[in-house]
């Protein structure tokens, strides 16, 4: 059955029609770097590959690896191959139907990732072919070989970084770098204590800080690699890595002979883990909560808000992107800083496994696996 594939309406407006072409299952990453096709280049075929759902519910069974139709290249369009896109939390949300937007479906999986342009319309001007390019915004379906998209829907990121750092920067980086400038006046020998902290906002929260001079006390789940995890965490940059069970143990008193207490407090996780972070925050201190994997409420103690005056609100990167699409340059400004950071080897994507789009059934039981370490990666 063939059908066209629409992209969500997700800022209030139509978003134009969304198109594929057949490419290569899984391509090796150094052919990513050097295949600059001509404009005439692109269009070998009318049909491409997907990973669609008709209905919301587990992604193991609703998700099917399908061909889907490709329109020709508009104007103001250009034609992509996906090179590398991953799989987030709220990109399992959306085919569980319980995120806060929702395409129309059928729809296409995934809202990260990296593309390459093989063809430009005749009228766009900020993009040439070979460039590198990500989503500015979540709903395009990153999830499939090909597509044609507005030109205004991407925007380019350098092609001399890392792959999998391309593939996994307009989210979590984003995310991490917004909660670390937006909320307090951070600067060199301040604090800031996380949850979640092996996630992939965590790591990111992690390089940056570092970069910034911040030191981060990160709290991770009691596991069986517990050791091997906070070791890997140090190695880049982590100050302090603890278990979630010692946060209300004598040895945070300890910590904080050598560390200031934190300005800010950066919350993944909901339930007690939140109401613990609150605890150690300095006097005027912020709590951004920008995740609930643990799926409990945040629960404030009244004596954090009266005696502590705390702040307590909430992050949500898509948000931020919508509230500031009429400045690019803002988002602009915050793209360099992460890719420069990345070119200085400051920032390194999270621990990723690569899979085939074809093993794509493989990757989704693994991203739905509790004290998962790896963000699995599909690799077009």
């Amino acid at each position: 059955m063939w059908f066209p594939v629409l992209s969500a309406c997700l800022r209030g407006r139509a978003v134009s029609k969304s198109g594929f072409v057949v490419a290569s299952l899984c391509p090796k990453h150094r052919e990513a770097n050097v295949s600059h096709f001509s404009h005439s280049a692109g269009r070998c075929s009318q049909t491409c590959q997907a990973l669609i759902y008709r209905k919301h519910g587990d992604p193991s069974r609703v998700v099917e690896l399908e061909d889907a139709p490709v329109p020709q290249t508009g104007a103001k369009e250009v034609l992509v191959k996906l090179l590398a896109s991953p799989i987030n939390p709220s990109d399992v949300n959306m085919i569980q139907g319980t995120y806060a937007i929702l395409p129309d479906l059928p729809a296409v999986g995934g809202n990260e990732g990296v593309a390459q342009v093989i063809e430009v319309g005749s009228q766009v001007k900020s993009l040439k072919t070979g460039d590198w390019v990500i989503p500015r915004d979540a709903g395009l379906g990153t999830w499939r070989t090909e597509a044609v998209l507005a030109e205004d829907e991407v925007i380019s990121v350098p092609n001399s970084i890392p792959l999998l750092s391309a593939a996994t920067l307009g989210v979590n980086p984003c995310t991490a770098f917004r909660m670390l400038s937006d909320f307090e006046d951070l600067r060199p020998g301040d604090s800031v204590i996380q949850n979640a902290a092996n996630s992939g906002v965590g790591q990111a929260v992690i390089q940056i800080a570092a970069a910034r001079g911040i030191s981060t006390i990160n709290i991770i789940r009691d596991r069986p690699d517990f050791t091997q995890l906070s070791d890997r965490l140090k190695a880049i940059g982590a100050s302090h890595v603890i278990r979630e069970e010692s946060l209300r143990r004598p040895e945070m008193k300890e910590l904080f002979k050598t560390c200031s207490k934190p300005k800010l407090a950066l919350n993944g996780v909901g339930g007690k883990s939140a109401t613990e972070l609150l605890r150690h925050l300095q006097v005027g201190g912020s709590m951004v909560t920008y995740g609930g994997m643990s799926k409990q409420p945040v629960t404030v103690p009244v004596s954090a808000l009266i005696f502590k005056d705390v702040k307590v609100c909430g992050f949500w990167v898509t948000q931020w992107k919508r509230d500031h699409s009429h400045d690019e340059r803002v988002f602009r400004a915050m793209l360099d800083e992460l890719c420069s950071l990345i070119q200085q080897g400051k920032l390194t994507a999270p621990a990723c496994k690569e899979l085939c789009l074809r093993d794509y059934k493989k990757a989704l039981d693994a991203a739905l696996q509790p004290f998962t370490s790896s963000k699995q990666v599909l690799i077009m």
